[in-house]
């Protein structure tokens, strides 16, 4: 059975979404028999690239909020997070994640795209580091195992970037606007970072059906 996930780098939901999903997947019997599959979404194309904004000024000005209450807001996903065990820094910026989202296409290639997207959701949410450089970009490809030339290469050359559109493509023919979004066996739509329980009854229900 193949689970599709559609998420952002940047995006928090998703970052807590996938631990909740990976707690729910080893819940399932036939998890051995699962194949995930990381698909592209960029929650802000529009951001120029090479310009970052923190995180605390932006949820501010796209929400409405006083910096105090986007700081509240941070503290509540990063409780959120800490009953994952994850960690969570609210020094971190925000920006054009394309790079990221081709680089993570490189690692399904290579096998290693769930290795990479987590050491990406780690550099970024826990260590507040620019994922949006390619510095940082061939930096943490090397952390999770591939080969940072070729990682380098594939940003240089603008390698995957058609794949990325194509994922973008299809989550607008399938109506996803937010995400994380998870498509169980191509035909079960969950959207939201869901308990992992409900992950584990998703995975039975489409695995029955």
């Amino acid at each position: 059975m193949r689970v599709d996930i559609w998420g952002d780098i940047v995006c928090p939901w998703c970052y807590i979404g996938e631990r909740r999903f990976a707690r729910g997947l080893a819940g399932f019997e036939h998890h051995d028999e699962v194949d995930v599959v990381y698909r592209s979404f960029e929650l802000d194309p529009s951001i120029p690239k090479g310009q970052a904004t923190p995180v605390l000024d932006m949820l501010a000005t796209k929400y409405g909020l006083s910096r105090a209450e986007a700081g509240q807001a941070e503290a509540h996903v990063a409780s959120l997070a800490a009953a994952e065990d994850l960690a969570f820094t609210s020094d971190r910026a925000t920006g054009n994640t394309f790079d990221a989202h081709r680089l993570v296409h490189l690692g399904r290639e290579r096998g290693a795209a769930g290795q990479l997207l987590q050491r990406l959701y780690h550099a970024y949410f826990a260590e507040g580091r620019p994922v949006f450089d390619m510095g940082t970009l061939v930096g943490v490809a090397a952390e999770a195992g591939l080969n940072p030339d070729r990682a380098q290469q594939a940003l240089e050359d603008g390698s995957y970037g058609e794949a990325v559109r194509a994922d973008e493509d299809e989550a607008r023919a399938l109506g996803i606007t937010g995400v994380p979004f998870y498509v169980l066996d191509g035909r079960y739509g969950v959207s939201g970072a869901q308990p992992a329980e409900a992950f584990t009854r998703g995975l039975q229900q489409a695995w029955a059906r």
